[in-house]
């Protein structure tokens, strides 16, 4: 009896350490104005009608049909800000050469996939949705940049008058914005990385601790901007039904999966169709 009082005890003791793990920011202002938007992925982007992801073309037709948008932001050598997915260009410009070696100046060089489109500098984008519908804005962190990027994000959103609110996969970057921009709504990016067959480089315990987002203690996101098609996540589960955390759902692209996630509160980053 007491063997099982105590493996008894030490299992609630690990259940209340896990979610102790799991606590995340509450009530930080700013979400409601977020809620009910729709995401373009990286633009309302169409490929086979000349509109490549993360463009100027993609990002106008977002807000023409009035679709926050989700977008990709890199940092350059020169200090400036890219919006494009890959750090290699090489699968949207056909170049095997990475964003973070090259300058401003450059991107004229670089075609977004046998268009007339360039990378549009993260500035450009913000001018054009000033005033407009909100940004998904995530933060690609390479070669541990995660403060300078954050840094040069923050101070290129300065004064921008929009609506929007930060996520990154790298846990460093939400550290960043939670010690120096407190008041930026952050949100922690992840999927099921244990079943994942592109992630060879990340090691198992790493991926174990980031697909049960077991750094949410230390990095207190506002939202989890989780796969959609691994939502069963155990962690992700508790996270809803004992703290309330705001769910954001990717990539969803089909719109009964939208209107299910709706249906749940979810927040959907959407390609592939117009709903």
């Amino acid at each position: 009896m007491k063997t099982m009082t105590k493996a008894a005890l030490g299992c609630l003791g690990m259940m209340g350490a896990w979610c102790a793990l799991l606590h995340p920011r509450r009530n930080q202002p700013g979400w409601e104005a977020l809620e009910g938007v729709r995401f373009a992925h990286r633009g309302l982007h169409d490929p086979d009608h000349g509109v490549p992801e993360n463009s100027m073309a993609a990002f106008r037709r977002a807000i023409d049909h009035g679709f926050g948008a989700e977008l990709d932001v890199h940092l350059m050598a020169d200090g400036n800000l890219a919006v494009v997915h890959d750090s290699s260009l090489k699968r949207v410009c056909g170049t095997d050469i990475l964003i973070e070696d090259l300058t401003a100046a450059d991107l004229i060089d670089y075609p977004l996939m046998g268009t007339e489109e360039r990378i549009p500098l993260f500035q450009d984008v913000l001018t054009l949705f000033e005033g407009k519908t909100p940004l998904v804005i995530e933060l690609k962190v390479e070669r541990g940049n995660a403060a300078p990027l954050t840094d040069a994000v923050m101070a290129a959103l300065e004064g921008w008058k929009g609506i929007y609110c930060l996520e990154s996969f790298h846990p460093a970057a939400l550290l960043r914005l939670k010690e120096k921009y407190p008041r930026v709504l952050r949100g922690q990016l992840s999927q099921d990385f244990l079943r994942d067959s592109e992630v060879e480089n990340l090691s198992l315990p790493v991926r174990f601790v980031l697909t049960n987002l077991l750094t949410t203690a230390a990095t207190r996101p506002d939202f989890i901007a989780y796969n959609w098609q691994d939502r069963g996540n155990a962690s992700l589960r508790l996270m809803r039904a004992l703290y309330g955390v705001h769910e954001v759902a990717w990539t969803v692209r089909a719109p009964s999966v939208m209107e299910r996630l709706d249906r749940e509160g979810v927040t959907s980053i959407f390609e592939g169709f117009v709903p």
